[in-house]
């Protein structure tokens, strides 16, 4: 007789991309602002335990989503609230370090950042990542532009307005800097 399960696990995220609860492009989104959300965070806990955790959430119910609200903000709320719980019991009651974002005065005005909870090899990596990334699209300028406001915590009005960039070139440069990604591998391969 056959087994009725193939013993394979899926996790949250992967359940929630195979129910189609999220498109594959989403789930990339989310995990982009899992990683922004889980800076500062103390060393034990991982931007994946905040993803996983927001889809388990919603998968098990405890989380419903409200009515006429897309499910990239609904699970980007839970993975900042998340942040919020673990912020409180890290540094207590009140409020938590900040996190510090200091800019290097370098030709290049390269963000430095820095994360007290992040470890010499987290640190690397993320400086490499932040490396392959700008060479991508170092003949970009609008491209750079846009991840410099991304970088900065800008909407995407803000970058607009600041850059003096109509939607439509914004729009256009979201895509092509997506379908880079994508093409180089950077995409979003489900942990």
């Amino acid at each position: 007789m056959l087994p009725l399960i193939d013993g394979k696990e899926l996790r949250p995220a992967q359940a929630a991309v195979a129910l189609e609860l999220v498109s594959e492009m989403d789930f990339l989104r989310l995990k982009a602002l899992a990683r922004w959300y889980a800076r500062g965070l103390p060393p034990d806990v991982d931007w994946d335990d905040l993803l996983q955790e927001a889809f388990t959430r919603v998968l098990v119910g405890a989380r419903v989503k409200p009515d006429g609200l897309e499910m990239v903000p609904f699970i980007a709320g839970i993975i900042r609230s998340l942040r919020s719980d673990h912020l409180r019991r890290a540094y207590g009651s009140g409020s938590a370090e900040p996190m510090r974002i200091d800019v290097v005065t370098e030709p290049a005005r390269e963000l430095a950042l820095w994360d007290p909870a992040s470890d010499p090899e987290r640190a690397l990596v993320a400086q490499q990542e932040l490396d392959q990334i700008r060479r991508l699209f170092a003949d970009d300028p609008l491209a750079l532009t846009i991840i410099k406001g991304l970088g900065d915590g800008l909407t995407a009005e803000q970058i607009r307005a600041a850059g003096k960039i109509s939607k439509l070139d914004y729009d256009s440069a979201r895509k092509r800097m997506r379908r880079c990604l994508l093409r180089e591998g950077l995409t979003c391969g489900i942990k």
